[in-house]
């Protein structure tokens, strides 16, 4: 008796803990590539699973990215999801002089004003919420660390705080289009400064780098599929890759790299990592110095086509709260 008591109290404990949402935090910057778009519908389909306690803007005209955001968030019915502006910067730190962008996704959610921005600033949030919930948050950054660099020159060990950082960023072995010479991938040259800054914070890290990234297309098959689903949040993320295949020139497919990287928390079974020491050099390479007590983990390997369809059949099968 005593033996099946302890078995009921212990599954208990264990299904307790198991249904706690993940707390975590989105610094994007939507409205450029396409797959921030599809990363947040990603996001916000597993919203039984995970606590979103706030969508950051980073890099360029962030408050054109952040009107973007509360459109989603509004016709979704997650109105509730506070959206917090960074600052607006230059499209490459230390070469570009003007903003980045405009994105003809903006034309998407020009003038909507029925859910508007916090006045907190994108940082200062990031901070607030590491210092007041230690080791519980996963912060994603799956755009130019920014915003990361003003966390890190508010509070130098903010990140710290983080349960996981992770973040799709650089490229270890293979570069874009699986390119057996790595790239000075987008979100680590943007802003060389900020990235070696994240490099060097103490997190807890785990890179989604080009090795993981770069190959995981989304066809025609579930592009398709999608397009039809015709739920609120499918006919955004419809109409934003509508917008982003014109500007494309109709002759690209949609590169999941930001969806992989929250696929990194949401099916950890679907990729093999490996620890590393990882660090930026002055033409924003991500180099690996194997002298060194590794710094971060990086992912190596995704079984892509399981992602592929696990997400596309978050985003047909999402529920909502309207």
């Amino acid at each position: 008796m005593k033996t099946l008591l302890l078995f009921i109290v212990t599954i208990g404990i264990s299904t307790s803990l198991f249904s706690q949402k993940q707390k975590v935090i989105f610094d994007c910057d939507l409205g450029g590539d396409i797959d921030d778009a599809f990363a947040l519908a990603l996001l916000l389909s597993s919203h039984e699973e995970l606590d979103i306690l706030g969508i950051c803007m980073d890099h360029g005209d962030t408050e054109g990215r952040a009107r973007i955001a509360n459109k989603i968030l509004y016709e979704t019915g997650f109105d509730n999801i506070p959206v917090y502006v960074g600052r607006h910067t230059v499209n490459v730190a230390g070469e570009d002089t003007v903003p980045a962008g405009p994105s003809p996704q903006y034309i998407w959610a020009e003038n909507f004003n029925r859910k508007i921005s916090e006045l907190t600033p994108a940082a200062d949030l990031i901070v607030k919420t590491l210092n007041r919930y230690p080791g519980e948050v996963i912060l994603f950054t799956v755009g130019p660390v920014d915003n990361i660099e003003d966390v890190l020159k508010k509070d130098p060990n903010a990140l710290q705080k983080a349960k996981r950082v992770i973040s799709m960023f650089g490229s270890v072995e293979k570069g874009y289009g699986g390119s057996d010479e790595i790239s000075a991938e987008w979100n680590v040259r943007a802003n060389i400064p900020a990235s070696q800054m994240l490099m060097n914070s103490g997190a807890n890290l785990l890179l989604a780098p080009l090795d993981i990234t770069a190959h995981v297309v989304l066809s025609d098959k579930y592009l398709s599929g999608i397009t039809m689903r015709k739920t609120p949040l499918t006919d955004a993320v419809s109409s934003l890759y509508s917008l982003w295949y014109h500007q494309a020139n109709w002759a690209n497919q949609p590169v999941m790299f930001d969806g992989v990287a929250v696929g990194m928390l949401l099916w950890p079974e679907l990729f093999e990592t490996r620890k590393a020491y990882i660090y930026v050099d002055e033409e924003g390479y991500t180099r690996e110095d194997k002298t060194k007590e590794p710094n971060c983990q990086i992912g190596v390997k995704i079984k892509d086509e399981e992602f592929l369809l696990r997400m596309y059949r978050k985003l047909i099968e999402q529920g909502y709260k309207r």
